[in-house]
């Protein structure tokens, strides 16, 4: 069975201020088998600046970031 757009994990932190966002998302992530991808929302300003550099220097695949109505998707794969 191939996987899908469907397997994809979501992560809803709007409203959740830094760090508070990074170190739940990486939890998630870590509960997660390799080669998954977590879909995270995201608030513009210090969460979007700060989650995905945060992430690429853990050693996380940061795959798309899409803005989308009021915040960000951010789409990143657990090696």
């Amino acid at each position: 069975m191939k996987p899908s757009s469907s397997d994809t994990a979501l992560l809803d932190l709007r409203g959740t201020p830094c760090p508070i966002n990074f170190v739940r998302t990486k939890l998630k992530l870590e509960q997660m088998s390799p080669g998954s991808l977590l879909e995270v929302w995201l608030d513009p300003g210090e969460p979007i600046e700060q989650v995905p550099d945060s992430l690429t220097m853990e050693g996380y695949q940061v795959e798309t970031i899409d803005e989308r109505q009021g915040f960000f998707s951010l789409k990143v794969r657990r090696p």
